[in-house]
């Protein structure tokens, strides 16, 4: 069955009257179309979702519907009415609210300022209006709460890691009485206790009457909380389900075209150590030439801080590498050791508003440079090539990064440490915002990176995938590792939540 654009539709979807709806919407970025005539509409009390490859068009689709960008050609109907929106405040104004991949906070303010920005409440004294401090808080404690999330809203948003700060976007969205949510990969730094909470929340605002626009990688979430389901391939509508007629397989096969298989890792073939930690620290770790080894916690448990204190970003912890034992003070030091880092928040990773080769070739200027020369035709080679390797796409080098798919930014920084050939990988979270079939991908570069004399390091809060890539886990409390699980001995991935506390 296909629509009057010839886009196949896999089953129809029953409702009410759009409160948003996007009538062939077109995007060009210079010479990449990123929309190609896209219709999507998203009604009261449902989740819509949107899947698609990194680069399909997920993340301009949602930007034009919360007033990020223009679109080129098409309209944007809310509740029946054309609205062109010239910033994400008119699309707030109309109801619309985007909590977006990277988080709209401000890390110097308290977790309660953050919730109120915007719909702050007042009380006034004649004709001079004071901030209600105390309503206020009790408004961020409300929210959170129906997050399960009691955290001290005094506190400012900066001393919370990744999660809880995803949670306070996400409450921060709630404060607005949005009629569409429109949710960027909102689970994917979250564990699975915090996934339910969310799915719970947004069980209670869809039968309330919000509007829900899900946008995941994490296929399994969108059959399990999706209505209905739009494919986006190439800039383009593949595919359009409802609730009941799509499964994971299904949705792969419809945006890749193509069916994606799992690889499972071969044993490691171990060599020297490349690095270890003095057992003071945190109780000793050692990485092995051709390993991969995972780190794995709940969430507070320190395992992220311990990526970032090896790289010399958080209080250093001294290291034994190939060159000797000591404690990088910065991350330039930990470089210049053969380490680097593929940190969690793309935003620490990557220079914005620079190009793709610009963000690839800057760790590495050094071997580039002789006699004090740039040579430029090598730089552009090594970024061609690792593009080609990689697949960024699109295939534009002087595309500005910012202008990317989160999956595709994601990429760029594993590349540039790929070009400079370091000895130790450090990797937060490495597939969040990634597709599947990206996902496969990065996984076999870890491994292959590994395979080639490299060790790495992987702290993900998705267990299933800490049990599929990793040779070894280390389950961490308390900013200490407390075992080891070997892939020889079985990695089940029930074992391993039980090792962490889970």
């Amino acid at each position: 069955m296909e629509n009057s654009l010839g886009h196949r539709v896999i089953a129809a979807s029953s409702g009410g009257l759009p409160v948003v709806r996007a009538d062939a919407i077109c995007k060009r970025f210079d010479a990449t179309i990123a929309l190609d005539a896209v219709d999507f509409d998203v009604r009261p009390g449902e989740i819509h979702a949107i899947v698609g490859e990194n680069g399909a068009g997920k993340s301009t689709l949602i930007r034009i519907l919360g007033g990020v960008h223009r679109p080129d050609g098409g309209r944007i109907f809310v509740s029946g009415k054309p609205c062109a929106f010239a910033s994400p405040h008119e699309a707030i104004a109309a109801g619309i609210v985007t909590i977006p991949q990277e988080l709209r906070l401000v890390p110097a303010l308290s977790v309660a300022e953050n919730v109120a920005l915007g719909v702050l409440p007042v009380r006034r004294l004649g004709p001079i209006a004071l901030l209600n401090r105390t309503r206020m808080r009790e408004q961020a404690r409300a929210v959170l709460e129906q997050l399960d999330f009691h955290a001290d809203v005094r506190r400012p948003v900066a001393s919370f890691g990744f999660a809880e700060r995803q949670l306070v976007a996400i409450a921060k969205g709630l404060c607005r009485e949005s009629r569409v949510f429109i949710l960027d990969e909102p689970t994917a730094p979250l564990e699975k206790r915090e996934v339910e909470r969310l799915f719970s929340v947004l069980q209670r605002m869809k039968e309330q009457g919000t509007a829900i626009v899900f946008i995941s990688h994490q296929l399994h979430e969108v059959v399990a909380m999706a209505d209905r389901c739009t494919v986006l391939r190439d800039g383009r509508v593949a595919a359009i389900s409802r609730r009941g007629a799509f499964s994971v397989t299904d949705l792969v096969g419809a945006m890749t075209g193509r069916s994606v298989e799992n690889i499972e890792p071969v044993a490691a073939v171990r060599g020297e150590t490349v690095m270890a930690t003095r057992p003071d620290s945190i109780t000793r770790l050692e990485l092995r030439a051709g390993e991969v080894i995972g780190l794995a916690g709940l969430l507070g448990s320190g395992a992220d801080r311990m990526l970032r204190r090896i790289f010399g970003i958080e209080e250093p912890i001294e290291v034994e590498t190939r060159g000797g034992g000591r404690s990088f003070k910065n991350p330039r030091d930990a470089i210049a050791a053969g380490i680097g880092m593929v940190p969690g928040e793309r935003t620490r990773g990557l220079v914005m508003n620079q190009s793709v080769r610009d963000n690839i070739l800057l760790p590495n200027l050094d071997i580039l440079s002789r006699i004090g020369w740039l040579d430029r035709k090598a730089g552009d080679r090594m970024v061609m090539a690792l593009m080609d390797l990689i697949d960024i796409r699109p295939r534009a080098p002087k595309l500005k990064v910012h202008t990317l798919s989160g999956g595709n930014q994601q990429k760029v920084i594993l590349a540039k440490w790929l070009a400079r050939e370091i000895a130790v990988l450090l990797l937060e979270e490495p597939t969040q915002g990634i597709d599947v079939a990206a996902k496969a991908q990065i996984h076999a570069l870890i491994r292959n990176f590994a395979r080639r004399g490299g060790a790495a390091l992987v702290n993900s809060s998705d267990l299933g995938e800490l049990a599929r890539l990793c040779d070894a886990i280390l389950p961490v409390r308390r900013d200490r590792i407390v075992g080891r699980l070997d892939r020889a001995q079985g990695l089940d991935e029930r074992e391993l939540r039980a090792a962490i506390g889970g």
